[in-house]
C-alpha cells in the first residue's frame, strides 16, 4: 500500500495537540509539512500597516517553527503552496469553518485528498460543490466528527440490544462549554461561527446515528444574545419513521455539559464525555445506581485511518460522500426549521 504524504494548512492548537500525535502513531502515513498563510491571503486587497503585517508573519513562523522542532517537517509560505505542491497527497484543513471551502476546493482541484475540520463547510450549496469535485476526481473527502469512531458508543448499542434497560422511551443529548474568548472564531460570524456549526453540529451528527437513515428535524431553535451577531445556544429534537425521538441541546455560553442520557421502560443510561473523550481517557455509563467502566479509544488517530481507507477504497469513499451530505442536509433543515 503506498504511503500517503499529508500537509497541514495552518500550525492551529487542535494540528498540534490532536492530528500530529495521532498522524505519528500510524503506518502508511507520512508528514511532509505545513504551511503559514502570506500576507495576501490573510489580509486580501485590505493591507494593514507593514508594522502589523510583519507582526502577523512573526507569530506564523513562531508557531510553525514550534511545529517544526516538535514534529520535523518543513515550512511552505502560503496556502495556495501546499496545496499545489507535488510533495502532498493529503491535506489536513483545521480552519475557521468559512475558510474551509475555499482551500479544500482548490485542493481537490489539484489532485489532493482532504481531511477537513467539522463543519466541512458553512453550507449545503458549499458541500455540494466539494463532494462532486471529490468524486469526479475520485479523491477522499474526509469530514472530522472524531466521536463516531468511539468503542464505547458500539458498547453503548450493545448494553440497549441486550435490553438492560428496556424499551427506549428518550434519547437526550447536551453538549455545551462555557464562552471563550471574545476573539475566538467561534463567534465570529465571518468566519463561519455560530453554536449550530460548532456543538450543534456534534449533536445532529450523535442523533442521527442514533436514529438511522431516515432521521429527520421535528423542532428546532436557535438563540441569540445581543453582544453577538451568531447563534450562541440551541435545541431541538430529532426523530425517524419508527417513531423514536432524541433531543438535543448545544451552546456556547454554557455550564459545560457532554451528556448522553436514555430512558428506557426499566432503566436509565447516563454517561458523560460521549463526545469529547481523548485519547486514554476510561469513560463510564451508569445504569440506575451501577458504573460500568467503558475501555479508552483514541477517535482522532481512528478518523484518520478512516480517511486512509477512504483513499485507498472506492466504496468507503462514496459512503463518506453521502455523511458528510447528510450531516449538511440536517444542519440546513436544522437552521430552516428555526426561522420558521
Amino acid at each position: 500500500m503506498k504511503t500517503i504524504k499529508f500537509g497541514v494548512i495552518c500550525p492551529s492548537e487542535i494540528a498540534f495537540r490532536r492530528f500530529m500525535p495521532a498522524l505519528k502513531q500510524i503506518n502508511g502515513a507520512e508528514y511532509v509539512g505545513l504551511a503559514v498563510n502570506s500576507i495576501s491571503e490573510r489580509y486580501g486587497n485590505d493591507l494593514p500597516s507593514i508594522e502589523i503585517q510583519e507582526k502577523m508573519l512573526a507569530r506564523n513562523r513562531g508557531k510553525a517553527k514550534n511545529f517544526v522542532d516538535s514534529f520535523g517537517g518543513k515550512i511552505f509560505n502560503s496556502y495556495e503552496e501546499i496545496t499545489r505542491s507535488d510533495e502532498i497527497d493529503a491535506l489536513y484543513i483545521p480552519l475557521p469553518p468559512a475558510l474551509h471551502y475555499k482551500w479544500a476546493k482548490i485542493a481537490l482541484e489539484s489532485n489532493k485528498h482532504v481531511l477537513l475540520e467539522k463543519p466541512a463547510a458553512i453550507s449545503l450549496t458549499e458541500i455540494n460543490s466539494l463532494v462532486n469535485i471529490a468524486s469526479s476526481k475520485n479523491l477522499a473527502l474526509h469530514e472530522n466528527y472524531m466521536f463516531i469512531y468511539h468503542e464505547q458508543l458500539n458498547i453503548i448499542r450493545e448494553i440497549i440490544n441486550s435490553g438492560k434497560i428496556g424499551d427506549i422511551r428518550l434519547c437526550v443529548i447536551k453538549f455545551g462549554f462555557p464562552r471563550r474568548n471574545p476573539d475566538d472564531f467561534r463567534y465570529n460570524k465571518t468566519l463561519g461561527g455560530g453554536a449550530l456549526n460548532d456543538v450543534g453540529g456534534y449533536t445532529i451528527k450523535f442523533a442521527a446515528d442514533i436514529l438511522g437513515d431516515n432521521a429527520k428535524i421535528l423542532y428546532a431553535e436557535m438563540n441569540y444574545l445581543d453582544d453577538f451577531d451568531v447563534d450562541i445556544y440551541g435545541s431541538g429534537a430529532m426523530g425517524n419513521n419508527s417513531g423514536s425521538v432524541v433531543q438535543i441541546a448545544f451552546g456556547m455560553d454554557n455550564d459545560y455539559k457532554c451528556e448522553l442520557e436514555i430512558w428506557g421502560s426499566k432503566g436509565t443510561l447516563r454517561t458523560g464525555r460521549i463526545i469529547t473523550a481523548p485519547a486514554g481517557f476510561i469513560p463510564e455509563v451508569i445504569i440506575n445506581n451501577e458504573i460500568i467502566k467503558l475501555p479508552a479509544d483514541d477517535t482522532f488517530k481512528k478518523s484518520i485511518e478512516n480517511f486512509i481507507t477512504c483513499i485507498n477504497n472506492e466504496s468507503e469513499r462514496q459512503a463518506n460522500y453521502l455523511a458528510i451530505t447528510r450531516q449538511a442536509e440536517l444542519i440546513n433543515e436544522f437552521r430552516k426549521k428555526a426561522a420558521d
